[in-house]
């Protein structure tokens, strides 16, 4: 579980990300990312209503906060970064969310590079 210092909670936070981030697409989820002013990046969550009831939800929520969660060491620092899920990541299972995040923060350029493979 991500310490409170490294999640996103504010509304005017995930406002701001929404107008002037920049966002990379997969068909299981969108990554949008702003840098901040802090020396550690911050992470949030948007898991839709849509996705199904609050079990669905909830399970989406861990299994993207324990990717983030394992892949955070490795990324570049002072970074906003929303991850939202969309409908097909409901049936996946975690090594597949995992690989598709990892992906993502690759495109985005976040990975360090004295950590890509």
């Amino acid at each position: 579980m991500f310490r409170k210092h490294l999640r996103l909670c504010r509304r005017d936070d995930f406002e701001r990300l929404r107008k002037h981030g920049s966002t990379r697409a997969h068909p299981l989820m969108i990554l949008s990312l702003l840098t901040n002013d802090l020396p550690h990046n911050r992470y949030g969550f948007i898991v839709s209503k849509s996705l199904g009831g609050a079990t669905i939800r909830n399970r989406v929520r861990r299994l993207l906060r324990e990717s983030a969660r394992l892949a955070h060491p490795r990324l570049r620092s002072g970074y906003d970064i929303v991850v939202i899920a969309r409908r097909p990541m409901v049936e996946k299972p975690f090594t597949i969310v995992d690989r598709t995040l990892t992906q993502l923060f690759r495109q985005a350029g976040l990975v360090r590079d004295d950590e890509t493979e």
